[in-house]
């Protein structure tokens, strides 16, 4: 990897993000090999405890005994003075969790990098999986390491293609709807992947099984990584998340379903945790009121439509009723989850420089998929459902007669998907 060679003349830190469960750890041992690593896991400890387990790896991985610290900067400033005559990777895990120890620790470790970093041979990877405090930390200007950062990572979901491969190691036999129901639940996160490939889970029904089971590992997990996010005021944010999850997409709608004015909530979804995407119709401007809100990512709108609304179900272990449910659901949720992996597919092809959607100004004339490559000049207009009966083009193109004007002598096409052609 070029940061790995870069740090063996000049010092690097290196950020990387994603949600939890993305895969950050696995990615990051198998990235940097080349020269001596040590991993080190921020636990929410005391300062001389974490002093104490460093200083140990220090001396297991790199055979220098720097002595006993109880100040993790002065640790710190141990391992950059060996930078300065050995050239290593330091990864510190969940990175976020210093201020648990010590909340000056990021100043301290900033004077110590600026101190450093120009004699030093330093590898310094950085992750973490709370999103909302990497952010404060490394993109608040008024935030000590604000700047010092010399390369940026946001580790993805799995591809559709990954996906396909994944779900063909196991299942080399696997429908469309498989595939889909794999998106739907998992996103393309890898640790949601792996466990349901590793429970036997390979086809829709299994799938959704394996996921409402007694002991599932998927009950807890969203409620576990949020309530880290949002601290104590996560009933509200789950309440908003619920709406959304629920189809409720506006604020008004937010507003009448929960009870709760979600501005400064969804403000704070979209752009400091990451999780809400605010969207626009193609063509809109910027300032434009016409917005609706979604969830970003598949498994928390899965977890929120279902598991969190059936919990009472749950907490008394009838997870038959609470299967019964997504069945019942399956057709009309997994054709919206269809919509979104169209779009991602066209994404991934590499053909377009846009891909969104569209709806006029009083929510009418939807139109799933629009795929623009402004530099050739050509414009895919798309319907999406499950059963290729529903699609009709020339209902689709009088919704279209918007778009159309603003795109004379360009090469269109309009094009109907459905289930069947998601491979």
């Amino acid at each position: 990897m070029q940061i790995e060679t870069r740090s063996a003349d000049h010092s690097q830190m290196t950020i990387i993000t994603g949600r939890r469960r993305i895969g950050k750890t696995t990615l990051i041992k198998k990235a940097f090999r080349r020269i001596p690593f040590i991993y080190f896991f921020v636990g929410k400890k005391s300062e001389s405890l974490l002093c104490r387990e460093l200083s140990e790896i220090i001396r297991e991985e790199l055979h220098e005994d720097i002595g006993e610290f109880t100040s993790f900067s002065r640790l710190f400033g141990a391992v950059m003075s060996i930078s300065k005559r050995m050239n290593f990777t330091l990864v510190f895990d969940e990175f976020q969790n210093l201020k648990y120890a010590n909340e000056a620790l990021f100043s301290e470790i900033q004077d110590v990098w600026d101190s450093n970093k120009d004699e030093g041979r330093i590898n310094l990877v950085i992750c973490g999986s709370i999103y909302s405090k990497m952010r404060k930390i490394f993109d608040d200007k008024d935030e000590p390491l604000y700047g010092r950062a010399t390369a940026r990572f946001k580790i993805r979901p799995f591809s559709i293609s990954t996906l396909k491969e994944i779900l063909a190691d196991f299942n080399p036999d696997f429908t469309n709807e498989d595939l889909l129901c794999l998106y739907m639940i998992t996103g393309g996160v890898a640790k949601y992947v792996e466990q349901l490939m590793i429970s036997g889970a390979y086809t829709k029904d299994e799938m959704i099984k394996s996921v409402l089971s007694l002991g599932s590992y998927f009950i807890d997990e969203a409620k576990e990584m949020l309530t880290d996010e949002f601290g104590k005021e996560y009933g509200n944010y789950f309440s908003i998340l619920s709406a959304l999850a629920a189809g409720n997409t506006s604020r008004s709608e937010i507003k009448s379903y929960t009870g709760i004015e979600p501005g400064g909530f969804l403000d704070n979804l979209e752009k400091d945790y990451d999780i809400v995407q605010k969207r626009r119709p193609y063509l809109s401007g910027q300032n434009s009121r016409n917005v609706r809100y979604s969830i970003s990512d598949n498994f928390l709108n899965f977890w929120f439509r279902f598991i969190y609304k059936y919990r009472s179900a749950i907490e008394i272990q009838n997870m038959q009723y609470v299967q019964d449910k997504v069945f019942a659901d399956y057709d009309t949720y997994s054709g919206f989850i269809l919509e979104k992996y169209v779009r991602q597919m066209y994404v991934e092809s590499g053909e377009y420089n846009i891909v969104t959607y569209y709806w006029g100004k009083d929510e009418t004339d939807e139109i799933d998929l629009v795929a623009v490559n402004e530099t050739e000049r050509k414009l895919v207009i798309g319907e999406v459902k499950r059963n290729p009966d529903k699609i009709n083009l020339n209902i689709l193109k009088e919704k279209a007669v918007g778009i159309l004007g603003h795109h004379k002598k360009w090469d269109v096409k309009f094009r109907g998907i459905s289930l069947r052609d998601i491979m």
